[in-house]
């Protein structure tokens, strides 16, 4: 490697935070409305989330050692498991990342009516602000992955900062007696959405898949491993430490929140950290806290856009998706391939418009998450089978073995209709490629 290339490289301090920003976005700003409808006892639904984000960031890790140019699932799929799961994992990877922009869209339009002159209670106003948010992203993203870079750089900087005040100051506000009377809400009078009361074992299991939602991104990590310093080592530490940073910063936010403002108002709020940040300084910091809320969300939205377009045009090249998904503008954008996408997510948007905005956050997540469940699945075994080229280690097998139990408890935490529906979904999508996918894919390692 020259000298040159190596400085163009990053280390492990800076791909760390690479990997812990693609996580904390959306999950970290709107998850806390959706999970007071069940209490504060899923908080140890973090930490058993933080667990299993772990054991899946060390078989990504494990990968990108095995797979240094690694850019898609395809790479590590294909060679161990064959051609059609490999367009099982790919596309479902891809699916779930166009479909949880949706998920940051309503995030970020949440906290953005905040400044606006409008009724962000109203369905209607919503759904008007995600579409515009999306097509907005589209536009920017037309321009090129130059200029996506440097405007979400921007984003995280001065989206991040006020919110870290907040985690910081916010003790002096905590209220140990509100933190314990909202310890699970379930069978509250204002609690709609769960009537019945719940054992806090139930509500602890079955908020590991929507709190999933927020490590969603911890293979990025394995993905940029081309341009990390030292990879076999540095990977795998900023894997790990960007999961680890993600963990803590969500643990001590949803212990905090749920301690200064109550339950029922977190889950009735659309910018829920805006809310907690009034109590804690004034009315003043509920336009301040929601704007930086809005605009690194924005930044997360159009990262992730940039992400499936790039994802959408290899798959594309590999045949397994349409060939103009693979079509690039002369600035280096995935342009059709993203306005299908943005159509998409517009349609997505309205089939899931709902009269809070938790409740439809919470079900776009949970299609995001099982779908991209599917696809840490067969990277774990991949790990575990390895390839006749490359056989598999003890190590490699007891990361894989980690990878596929982390899925299976995700998995197990879904209602049994939901699996149906989603193996259903996939059965036919395998379907329609075996009918009309190409036949001449391009070979992989």
């Amino acid at each position: 490697m020259s000298a040159a290339a190596s400085v163009r490289k990053i280390g492990p301090v800076l791909s760390t935070f690479v990997v812990a920003n693609n996580m904390i976005g959306s999950g970290f700003f709107l998850l806390p409305s959706t999970l007071a409808r069940s209490g504060a006892v899923t908080s140890i639904s973090w930490f058993i989330a933080t667990l299993l984000a772990v054991l899946l960031g060390t078989a990504f890790a494990r990968l990108a050692r095995d797979y240094p140019d690694l850019e898609t699932p395809d790479d590590y799929v294909r060679p161990a498991l064959g051609r059609d799961l490999s367009f099982i994992a790919t596309t479902m990877y891809w699916v779930s990342s166009w479909i949880g922009n949706n998920a940051i869209a309503v995030a970020a339009f949440g906290y953005l009516v905040v400044l606006l002159p409008f009724d962000g209670s109203q369905p209607a106003v919503q759904v008007a602000g995600q579409i515009a948010l999306i097509w907005l992203m589209f536009a920017i993203n037309l321009m090129g992955p130059r200029q996506i870079a440097r405007s979400q750089s921007f984003c995280v900087v001065f989206g991040l900062l006020p919110v870290a005040v907040v985690l910081i100051f916010g003790w002096g506000s905590f209220d140990a007696a509100l933190y314990e009377s909202a310890w699970n809400t379930t069978g509250a009078s204002w609690n709609a959405d769960k009537p019945a009361p719940v054992s806090d074992l139930s509500l602890v299991f079955s908020s590991l898949a929507p709190i999933f939602w927020a490590f969603v991104g911890l293979e990025t990590g394995a993905m940029v491993a081309g341009v990390v310093r030292d990879p076999a080592r540095n990977v795998p530490l900023a894997t790990i430490g960007g999961v680890l940073i993600a963990g803590v910063v969500y643990l001590v936010s949803s212990v905090l929140v749920m301690g200064i403002a109550p339950a029922q108002e977190l889950s009735e709020s659309s910018a829920p950290f805006a809310l907690v940040a009034g109590r804690i300084f004034g009315d003043w910091a509920i336009p301040v806290i929601a704007a930086a809320a809005a605009l690194k969300a924005s930044g997360t939205l159009g990262g992730w856009m940039l992400v499936t377009g790039e994802s959408g045009a290899r798959a594309a090249q590999r045949g397994f998706l349409p060939a103009i998904f693979g079509r690039f503008t002369a600035r280096g954008a995935a342009g059709w391939g993203l306005f299908l996408v943005a159509l998409s997510m517009t349609a997505i948007a309205l089939l899931t418009l709902a009269p809070k905005v938790s409740s439809q956050f919470e079900t776009i997540i949970g299609v995001v998450v099982m779908l991209v469940v599917l696809a840490y699945a067969a990277a774990g075994l991949s790990l575990l089978l390895g390839t006749r080229a490359r056989r598999p280690s003890g190590v490699d097998r007891l990361f894989g073995i980690g990878a596929l139990v982390a899925c299976a408890l995700l998995l197990a935490s879904y209602p049994l209709l939901t699996l149906v529906w989603g193996a259903a979904l996939v059965a036919v999508v395998w379907a329609l490629f075996r009918v009309f996918g190409s036949r001449a894919v391009p070979a992989q390692r």
